[in-house]
């Protein structure tokens, strides 16, 4: 392969790239280096000597608290991102777009291509970073992969066939975890789109920068000797291992558009090819800022140009997603559940540190010996079958010593520190919850703890989504509809995420579903819904068969409607009956009513012609009728006395009545109303 020196201008860009990097790497290494690389021993569990509470320390111990807070944190977002099945993100289309199958299309297409590169695994360690070190990056890397399938083909021969493999080219589009040590952004920026610029310095394989260089990615440069760095490691080694490896520079950002256009002139190249033999001051040029466009730039061993070209990206983006499970104001960097817990994790370390070196002080067997009557030479030992040697009574040469006893102040110390840790962190579990409420039988105390810590993670969740997932699905699918339109459909989409809640809001919200089901009963008609929800809550592997075989249970019957439909058109038929049965029965009792009278002057007629006197049947008939009729005539005087009383009663009341609204008029006609200057009512009251 023959190599290209570089020219002036890619020298000056190499400077201009560089300085900016030192500058940006000084300040970040300054503020969180040494946390973040103490952070990573916590969460690993690594002891280092200027990590002792206290000089005099002996243990080395390093408690798993903080550990178990981080994998608690990540195992409940990545549960309540990932849990809901195999679809974890939704993508939404404009409401006036009549063609609605493009969406589906990208959604399946993007589905497959990501369970293909495995992007929920990217995804996890993403969290992971970010719980540590309080910030998680991802870079999107544009892949051309080949797929390697295992097919059979025809011979021609009949009953035989070829067995082999097919091959296909694809694009992909593969997240790549960045450790903050090795991330690198603008201070004054709080995003990534707002920063000059962003680059990540990392050790790579030589192999990889001359393989594409042959590929025609890389330009056709020499490179230099490496850089040593043991700061850019990506964990903490004892030993690094060096062959083989350069310093590879990846900038993303604004850069002179002069630097990027090529010489003119080509007679004047750069003999050497290192960053040093073209001394860049680092003064700012106030020209280099008038005409900035968005490049990339790549750089070997902080002196070789790789590659330097304008931004092939069709959205002018960044290829970087940040998780920050806690954004501080006015700061990049974010703040995650190693930092929250770091104070009760270094107390708690000390406290079982004191705890271990005061047992091995009072377990151990300790002997005070008169060295003046001990044999010369002798190696004193103390162990089960030795034999001593003193010159006089052992008794008077040897004595036991005991430096007390140890006491149990520590271990209940550390576990009150344990708790506080979990309640800094915001990942005390369902096991140890009841311990931090104050009645344990309570369940309204139960509930109010758990209400405190499912909003925290739901918080945590919203943040990851926003900051996090949907930029992260949206420029990847920026990326597939640019270099691969032919399976992505090129559209304007909206990405939503399908999150559910935690683990523990998932089982605080399946006990609330089996009491109310226990309270309406098996017989209620939604039983068979809240049925359905708790099994969709449910991290059940044959889920979707249930839901779908509840829905058919609740369904109605075809014949089962029938019936019933029958059942209530009988009902109805019993129910008219019954209503007409009543009201001939009313007709009948209305009719005897009726009947009564009548009834009652024909027995009078009858009375009046019974037990006539049979000598003189006239002169007593005609007797009896009158004395009748005279009865009949009282009986009427009666009635007509009780109406002219009723009468008389209404009257009264009348006239009670309009006495009382005269008097009123009266009384209002003698007031006076009138408004003050404030408009206020003043009634007064006249002269007669």
């Amino acid at each position: 392969m023959e190599y290209r020196n570089m020219t002036a201008n890619e020298h000056k860009l190499v400077g201009f790239i560089i300085d900016r990097k030192n500058r940006w790497k000084e300040h970040r290494d300054g503020n969180y280096l040494e946390k973040w690389r103490e952070y990573e021993r916590l969460w690993r569990g690594i002891f280092a000597e200027e990590d002792r509470t206290k000089q005099s320390e002996r243990a080395k111990i390093v408690s798993p608290a903080l550990q178990q807070a981080i994998e608690a944190r990540q195992a409940e977002l990545e549960e309540a991102v990932f849990g809901n099945g195999k679809e974890w993100f939704d993508i939404e289309d404009d409401q006036r777009d009549e063609q609605k199958e493009d969406v589906i299309i990208l959604k399946k297409a993007l589905q497959e291509a990501f369970k293909k590169d495995r992007v929920k695994k990217y995804v996890s360690q993403g969290l992971t970073l970010g719980e540590v070190f309080g910030t998680g990056v991802l870079e999107l890397q544009v892949l051309k992969k080949t797929d390697i399938n295992p097919a059979t083909q025809p011979t021609g021969v009949e009953g035989l066939s070829a067995v082999g493999v097919t091959t296909s080219e694809r694009v992909a589009v593969v997240p790549r975890p960045i450790v903050p040590y090795n991330f690198i952004i603008d201070p004054n920026a709080l995003e990534i789109e707002d920063a000059f610029g962003v680059a990540v310095e990392e050790f790579v394989s030589v192999h990889t920068l001359i393989k594409g260089m042959e590929d025609g990615l890389y330009e056709k440069v020499k490179l230099c000797d490496a850089v040593a760095d043991d700061d850019l490691e990506r964990s903490q080694e004892q030993q690094n291992f060096q062959d083989g490896k350069a310093l590879v520079l990846r900038y993303y950002g604004l850069i002179p558009a002069s630097l990027l256009d090529e010489e003119e002139e080509k007679d004047e190249v750069e003999k050497a090819t290192t960053y040093e033999d073209d001394e860049y001051d680092g003064e700012e040029d106030m020209e280099e800022y008038s005409d900035l466009v968005e490049g990339i730039v790549v750089i070997a061993n902080d002196g070789v140009l790789l590659k330097a070209e304008k931004s092939p990206y069709m959205m002018q983006d960044r290829p970087f997603a940040v998780y920050r499970p806690e954004i501080i104001p006015g700061r990049f960097w974010g703040r995650g559940t190693a930092e929250k817990g770091y104070n009760m994790q270094k107390a708690l370390d000390g406290q079982v540190r004191a705890h271990l070196d005061s047992v091995a002080l009072t377990a151990a067997p300790m002997m005070g010996i008169d060295a003046t009557r001990m044999p010369r030479g002798f190696k004193f030992e103390v162990r089960a079958g030795k034999s001593i040697l003193t010159n006089g009574n052992p008794a008077d040469v040897l004595m036991p010593l005991r430096f007390g006893e140890t006491t149990p102040v520590n271990v209940e110390t550390a576990n009150l520190l344990e708790r506080m840790l979990q309640q800094a962190t915001g990942t005390i579990d369902s096991a140890g919850l009841p311990q931090t409420v104050g009645q344990q039988s309570d369940p309204g105390a139960m509930a109010m703890a758990l209400s405190g810590l499912i909003k925290k993670n739901k918080r945590s969740l919203l943040n990851f989504q926003e900051d996090f997932l949907i930029p992260l699905v949206e420029k990847a699918a920026w990326r597939y509809m640019q270099f691969d339109p032919d399976n992505f459909p090129v559209k304007d989409f909206k990405f939503l995420p399908l999150s559910t809640m935690g683990i523990m809001a998932r089982e605080y919200e399946q006990q609330q579903f089996i009491g109310l089901l226990q309270t309406l009963g098996p017989d209620s008609p939604i039983a068979a819904l809240i049925t359905k929800g708790i099994v969709q809550n449910s991290s059940l592997s044959n889920k979707d068969e249930l839901v779908l075989a509840i829905e058919q249970l609740a369904q109605p019957n075809p014949e089962q409607q029938q019936q019933e439909v029958q059942a209530m058109e009988l009902q109805n038929r019993l129910a008219q009956a019954e209503v007409a049965k009543k009201e001939g029965e009313a007709a009948k009792v209305n009719a005897e009513a009726q009947a009564v009278p009548m009834l009652a002057q024909a027995k009078y007629i009858a009375a009046l012609s019974n037990n006539l006197d049979d000598d003189n049947e006239a002169k007593d008939f005609a007797n009896r009728a009158k004395i009748a009729e005279l009865q009949l005539k009282e009986f009427d005087l009666m009635l007509k006395k009780a109406d002219i009383e009723s009468n008389e009663r209404i009257a009264a009341l009348q006239t009670t009545s309009k006495n009382a609204e005269v008097q009123t008029k009266a009384i209002v006609e003698r007031m006076k109303v009138e408004r003050d200057k404030d408009g206020n009512l003043n009634v007064t009251k006249t002269k007669e």
